[in-house]
């Protein structure tokens, strides 16, 4: 078995997955436009058609699927509901070196909404860093010191 995370977006995957695509240094495998779907097409606006149904990015460490969703209840037949910001869930990555973390975390700052933890030693033996990006994704940097 195998955790594959699914990201939702509030109509911008485009741009996050082009982010990510440069963070992790990874590509999109696959993509379908909600206007490929004839029925759901048809329920959608305009600006709509050409947001991302659902896509899958991989990169060497990991994978995971992404799609636009909306929290307008019109669309609650066409599309699932998007979580509410604050959602429970972090997405943590542990790096094998300091600069692959300092990279990455600079990357996913830009235009960060928050971050309550900058990269930063920590009491526990690693460099540590917190961050939600600016599509709203939660994700915490670990990078575990080799132990002396």
């Amino acid at each position: 078995m195998k955790l594959i995370p699914y990201l939702n977006f509030a109509g911008n995957a485009h741009e996050a997955l082009a982010v990510y695509s440069e963070a992790f240094a990874g590509k999109v495998e696959e993509l379908h436009l909600y206007s490929e779907n004839p029925e759901l097409a048809k329920q959608l606006p305009v600006d709509w058609q050409n947001k991302i149904m659902h896509a899958t990015f991989r990169s060497a460490e990991f994978c995971f699927m992404a799609s636009d969703v909306s929290d307008d209840p019109a669309y609650a037949c066409s599309m699932p509901p998007r979580n509410p910001a604050g959602s429970t869930v972090s997405l943590s990555l542990d790096f094998t070196s300091v600069e692959q973390q300092q990279r990455v975390f600079d990357l996913l700052a830009r235009d960060a909404k928050a971050i309550p933890m900058p990269l930063q030693d920590t009491f526990w033996g690693a460099r540590f860093g917190m961050l939600t990006d600016k599509f709203g994704i939660k994700w915490l940097f670990n990078y575990d010191y080799p132990q002396k």
